[in-house]
């Protein structure tokens, strides 16, 4: 178990360190969401206007954008592993007095802490956009950050583990993060598309992940509000509106699921 604890910090500061040194990636990571925030939110925001009452576009998109700077980044926690392959650290890793298991855990909590701190500075960028966050539900949010962030870098770590380029991985990832991010709710309800798209998206983690942070930014009764044809606002399973709670414990059974498979996936190829 002391080996375990040992990988988790020696690689998590690792990743934590050469992210810290790579200003162009620190940089880079925010560009996507902030464009999208701009096309999508101030954009559109006239144009759809409120969604319920109280809940403009703006308000509605941005828990969905702050959710995918951490999807981005958790997912790519797995490149690392691409990368140390192709260039023979990994070797070095493995030969190390570290467990196995510990490597794979450090490379999620490494990927997550850099998520998590993305996720952080949109927080306190919110302002600027004029959404009015205090320091409570920042609270309530960044929990819900390292939940997402564990569970998206179990997924990218689990498809880097059969992956032997740095190019294979990147057309995977590719693939993976639209259907991900636009099946999740961040720019649409997902109770207010054709049914089998629905079926689709609850089955997408991140939608967990989106509606959690959307209900603690927005309130509860933001959740249950009805759209215009009826349908809540929040997710529904069953035509149960899903509770913050409930999201957060869907989101830990992916989370502990998805890393035990990478753990497993890296055991058996390594």
């Amino acid at each position: 178990m002391q080996d375990v604890y040992r990988g988790i910090w020696v690689i998590s500061y690792r990743e934590l360190l050469r992210f810290s040194r790579q200003r162009s990636r620190v940089l880079g990571s925010f560009g996507m969401p902030l464009l999208l925030l701009v096309v999508f939110g101030a954009g559109f925001n006239r144009t759809i206007g409120n969604l319920t009452p109280g809940v403009d576009f703006l308000q509605f998109v941005y828990p969905g954008i702050i959710t995918m700077t951490v999807l981005m980044s958790s997912l790519f926690a797995g490149l690392s592993i691409v990368w140390d392959r192709e260039f023979g650290f990994l070797r070095e890793v493995l030969v190390a007095p570290l467990s196995r298991s510990g490597v794979i855990l450090g490379k999620a909590v490494g990927g997550g802490g850099v998520a998590l701190a993305q996720g952080i500075v949109l927080l306190l960028l919110a302002p600027v956009v004029g959404i009015a966050l205090g320091p409570m539900v920042i609270l309530q949010v960044i929990p819900l950050l390292v939940l997402v962030s564990l569970t998206l870098s179990g997924l990218g770590i689990l498809v880097a583990t059969m992956m032997r380029s740095q190019q294979g991985f990147q057309v995977v990832m590719q693939l993976m993060i639209f259907p991900l991010m636009f099946l999740s709710g961040i720019f649409f309800p997902v109770n207010n598309v054709p049914a089998w798209l629905q079926i689709v998206s609850k089955v997408n983690p991140l939608t967990y992940g989106v509606d959690a942070i959307r209900q603690v930014m927005l309130g509860a009764s933001a959740a249950a509000s009805p759209l215009v044809d009826g349908a809540p606002l929040g997710v529904t399973v069953f035509g149960h509106t899903m509770s913050v709670l409930e999201d957060a414990v869907v989101l830990g059974v992916l989370a502990v699921a998805l890393m035990t498979a990478a753990v497993w996936s890296f055991n058996r190829q390594e």
